[in-house]
């Protein structure tokens, strides 16, 4: 992953861009960092995202930053999905953690035994999720059984 310098403004660039940028220059198969420098070019590396729920949030660049030795990355930040579409996203992740379990709910129906308390308490939490206060942007997800 690349970054191109304009005006010391650095913004994402390809190797494919540099060669395209400059046809009438015959760069080596790999190009070393000292010759992309010239060019104003250097590499960039990402920090390994922190864990989220890609239900209600997406990743998305954040902004250049250069370290104390010349190193350069590029971060990145949570932004909230629409709010209808993060509801529907934990909607239907809900629904389908509770289609799962119909199948024990079938079983005790058709023997005329009772659903097993911790059943009982798993479906309940499931059908809550969207009572939580940070409904849909920070849902506490129940134990899965």
């Amino acid at each position: 992953m690349y970054l191109k310098l304009t005006n010391g403004v650095p913004a994402k660039y390809t190797l494919g861009q540099l060669r395209r940028d400059n046809p009438q220059t015959s760069f080596p198969k790999k190009i070393p960092d000292a010759l992309l420098a010239s060019y104003d070019v250097y590499p960039y590396t990402r920090p390994t995202p922190s864990e989220y729920d890609s239900l209600s949030w997406k990743l998305v660049d954040g902004n250049f930053e250069q370290d104390s030795v010349g190193n350069w990355s590029l971060s990145y930040v949570l932004e909230a999905l629409p709010l209808e579409q993060a509801q529907s996203n934990i909607r239907n992740r809900r629904d389908g953690l509770l289609k799962d379990t119909d199948w024990i709910v079938i079983m005790h129906t058709e023997k005329g035994t009772n659903i097993p308390l911790e059943w009982e308490v798993y479906r309940q939490a499931l059908r809550d999720i969207t009572g939580q206060a940070g409904f849909p942007y920070e849902v506490t997800w129940p134990t899965k059984l």
